[in-house]
């Protein structure tokens, strides 16, 4: 299944929703990011590795480790062979979690396709899910400043590509 923009925020927001609505812990971006990078890379994960690689400051990646660590979903280590560093190992726990989390991922996936196959039943002139959207057409007058749009003209451009979408 091939996303377009619009596809993957929608399945973005219903992933979200769900996690939202079971008893699951609520993980910042960072947090997520973070516990996915531990959890889909190859180990070793140090506190300087994780802030190179999501570049971003290490206090910020010890706050994230913080919350995780409370949530055991990683558990830290002192480098035995380098005791300046500290090692980030995965757990039980945060590998049942994320299959969990995967699996409401799978779901929404699926929720989401049926809903687009639903929608293109009512275009007409759509007949295949994977079938690409026609691109606009491009005007050939040069852009003058009486014919370019400000931008505040055109904040609710998203909304009302949802609307005329059908999502």
């Amino acid at each position: 299944m091939q996303l377009d923009d619009l596809q993957a925020l929608e399945l973005l927001h219903r992933t979200i929703v769900k996690t939202v609505r079971e008893d699951t812990p609520d993980l910042s971006a960072r947090q997520m990011a973070l516990l996915l990078t531990v959890y889909l890379t190859e180990p070793p994960h140090t506190v300087r590795g994780m802030a190179e690689t999501l570049n971003v400051s290490k206090p910020a990646i010890t706050r994230a480790l913080d919350r995780l660590t409370t949530l055991k979903f990683i558990r830290r280590k002192k480098d035995d062979a380098d005791r300046r560093n500290v090692l980030i190992q995965r757990t039980v726990r945060g590998s049942v979690f994320l299959r969990e989390y995967g699996e409401v991922v799978v779901a929404s996936a699926q929720d989401l396709n049926i809903g687009y196959e639903d929608r293109l039943k009512n275009r007409p002139g759509r007949t295949a899910i994977n079938e690409p959207q026609k691109p606009a057409p491009v005007s050939r007058k040069p852009t003058t400043k009486e014919t370019a749009k400000d931008t505040a003209e055109n904040e609710t451009w998203f909304t009302d590509k949802l609307k005329n979408d059908g999502v």
